[in-house]
């Protein structure tokens, strides 16, 4: 009778814990995608990267679907986001094309970074209704990890306007419909 009911309660818990966990291997790819990227493992920096994304699909729908949703798991899904979708896509791509472009690579890189913070903070303090307000940076990281791939057959230059481009995007206010 004891086992039972401690297996139960480990049970519930794990059942409570299990989105913020798969949060917390959201930012753990993340994380691991910055440190591949700095020892210049760019293949396995967009797998993390990837491998992220498809974490961060799955942790709401988990805390929808145990009806665990939170505060905490809504704070703690934002900055894995902006590590995983902000900071890890635009360091990779910084390093892989415009680290040449000296000051003004690095501009550009860190108004990602800023624009996509914002767009998080923004949306941390609104109420849903069904839309987002603005590209979301889980859209915007993917489609810059996705040009990764594009790099042989594109330009440089053309990350010079892709990171302001998706910059603005993030901050606009155009509404997009939640899938």
């Amino acid at each position: 009778m004891f086992l039972i009911q401690k297996v139960d309660t480990t049970i519930k818990k794990m059942k409570s814990h299990l989105a913020n966990l798969i949060t917390i291997g959201n930012i753990s790819f993340g994380g691991a995608s910055i440190m591949a990227t700095i020892n210049e493992s760019y293949n396995n920096a967009v797998l993390f990267i990837f491998i992220a994304a498809f974490l961060d699909r799955y942790d709401g729908k988990i805390a929808r679907k145990f009806n665990q949703e939170s505060e905490l798991g809504k704070q703690l899904d934002s900055m894995s986001d902006i590590i995983s979708f902000g900071v890890a896509p635009a360091l990779l791509m910084y390093e892989m094309t415009l680290k040449d472009y000296g000051t003004i690579g690095m501009i550009v890189t860190v108004l990602y970074i800023a624009c996509g913070a914002f767009r998080l903070a923004r949306f941390n303090i609104t109420e849903s209704n069904g839309y987002f307000c603005g590209l979301p940076i889980t859209a915007a990281g993917a489609i810059l990890t996705v040009s990764f791939f594009f790099i042989p057959i594109i330009s440089t230059v053309f990350y010079m306007f892709l990171f302001p481009l998706l910059s603005i995007l993030m901050i606009s206010t155009f509404s997009l419909k939640k899938v």
